[in-house]
C-alpha cells in the first residue's frame, strides 16, 4: 500500500502524523511511504530523517494526496484538502464529525473511508488515540486559563494559587475523564481550589482517592453546575461522549450570571462544546468575551507543542497505522468492535452508530 503523510495546514497546527520510526516500520512491512516536504519539521524531524527511514519526500502535498491509498493526518481535512481526496481513499485522522456536519457531507460526497482517531477504542473500551492528546489538552487548559485570568487579558487579575494570607482561585471542571483529571492535577499543583464534577460515581470515588487535598469531587447535575459555575474564577469544559456532540451543560443565561472577568476554557469545543456560548478559536486569536466572561475556545490545543504532542500521538497511532496499511479498512474493522467503531464513513454511508444517532441518516 502507498501511505501518505501531508503537512498540516489547519491554522496553528504544527503536529505531524508519523515520525521517522513509524515510516521505518511501514517500509519494513513492505509499504511505500510518501511524506510531504517539511511535514515533520516543527516536531523536530527534518526531511533527511524521513528519507533515512525509507520515505520518499514529496515537494507538493497535492501529489501526496493524488498518489496515496491511505493518508495519515492529525487534524480533519481542511476545505482545500477535501478537494484533493480521491474516491475510495482511506483517511486516518481526527474528524469530530458530530460538530462538523458540513465536513461529513463533503466526505460522503467524495466517497472516502474515514477512520477517526477519536472513536477508536482498545480492548478495554478506552479511547486510546484520544487519550494522549486529552492529557496534554487538560494540562494546557489550566495554563491557558491562568493566563486569561490576568488583568491584561481581560480576566479578574488573580493568580490560581494565592500566596500566604490570600484565597486561591476557584477552578471548576466539568467532566472527570482524561481531560478533566489532568486539568485538576495541574490546577491543584498550582495551588487552586479545585472542584471536579462528573455523573459517574465510581469515577468520582476514584478521583477522590487519587487527587490532592485541594481537589473536591461533586456529582454533576443542573443545580450543582449552576451553583459552582457562578462562583468559578476558571470554568473548564471537559465533557466527552464518543462520536456524539458534547451536551450543553452551561447555558448562555448561566454564563450571564458568572462573575465579570471569570474565564471559560471549553476543551470539548471540537465536539461542539459544553458551554452554549462556546465557539472554535485559534491560537493566534484564542479568546473572545461574552457577558464580561472571557472565553477560550481553541480547538487544537496540543497543536502548538508539537515536540511533545507529536511523539505522544504517534506512539499511540503507530500500531494502528500499520494495521490499516496491512489489512485495509475492511480487515481493520473486522479485528474487533473498537476497531470497527473507528470507521465513521464508508461507501458514502455513515457506519459509526454513535455518529449516525447524532446526525441521522444523510
Amino acid at each position: 500500500m502507498i501511505v501518505g503523510v501531508v503537512k498540516e495546514i489547519k491554522a496553528d497546527e504544527y503536529r505531524t502524523a508519523l515520525l521517522p520510526a513509524g515510516v521505518a516500520a511501514l517500509v519494513e512491512d513492505g509499504h511505500t511511504v510518501l511524506v510531504e516536504q517539511d511535514a515533520g519539521l516543527a516536531s523536530g524531524f527534518d526531511d533527511h530523517e524521513y528519507e533515512q527511514a525509507g520515505a520518499k519526500v514529496i515537494d507538493d502535498g497535492a501529489d501526496v494526496w493524488k498518489q496515496s491509498d491511505l493518508v495519515v493526518k492529525v487534524k480533519e481535512p481542511q476545505p482545500a484538502e477535501v478537494e484533493m481526496i480521491r474516491d475510495g481513499q482511506v483517511v486516518f485522522c481526527f474528524f469530530h464529525f458530530a460538530a462538523n456536519v458540513d465536513l461529513l457531507h463533503k466526505c460522503l460526497t467524495r466517497n472516502v473511508t474515514t477512520v477517526a482517531y477519536e472513536t477508536l477504542s482498545d480492548e478495554r473500551g478506552r479511547l486510546s488515540l484520544l487519550t494522549p492528546m486529552s492529557e496534554i489538552a487538560g494540562r494546557m487548559s489550566v495554563q491557558a486559563g491562568a493566563k486569561c485570568l490576568e488583568k491584561f487579558a481581560g480576566g479578574k487579575g488573580i493568580l490560581l494559587g494565592g500566596p500566604t494570607g490570600v484565597m486561591p482561585a476557584k477552578v471548576v471542571i466539568l467532566g472527570g475523564g482524561v481531560v478533566g483529571s489532568n486539568a485538576a492535577r495541574t490546577a491543584a499543583g498550582l495551588g487552586a481550589d479545585v472542584v471536579i464534577m462528573d455523573i459517574n460515581l465510581e469515577r468520582l470515588r476514584y478521583l477522590d482517592e487519587v487527587m490532592a487535598a485541594n481537589v473536591r469531587t461533586v456529582y454533576c447535575d443542573r443545580d450543582t453546575v449552576e451553583r459552582f459555575a457562578v462562583e468559578a474564577d476558571l470554568l473548564i469544559g471537559a465533557v466527552l461522549l464518543p462520536g456524539r456532540r458534547s451536551p450543553v451543560l452551561v447555558t448562555r443565561e448561566l454564563v450571564g450570571r458568572m462573575q465579570p472577568g471569570s474565564v471559560i476554557v471549553d476543551v470539548c469545543v471540537d465536539q461542539g462544546g459544553c458551554i452554549e456560548t462556546s465557539r472554535p478559536t485559534t491560537h493566534h486569536e484564542p479568546t473572545y468575551v461574552v457577558d464580561e466572561v472571557v472565553h477560550y475556545g481553541v480547538a487544537n490545543i496540543p497543536g502548538i507543542v508539537p515536540r511533545t504532542s507529536s511523539p505522544a500521538l504517534c506512539n499511540a497511532t503507530g500500531p494502528y497505522v500499520r494495521q490499516l496499511a496491512l489489512l485495509g479498512a475492511d480487515g481493520f474493522a473486522k479485528l474487533d468492535t473498537g476497531h470497527a467503531a473507528a470507521i465513521n464513513t464508508k461507501d458514502k454511508h455513515i457506519v459509526n452508530e454513535a455518529l449516525k444517532e447524532t446526525v441521522g441518516e444523510i
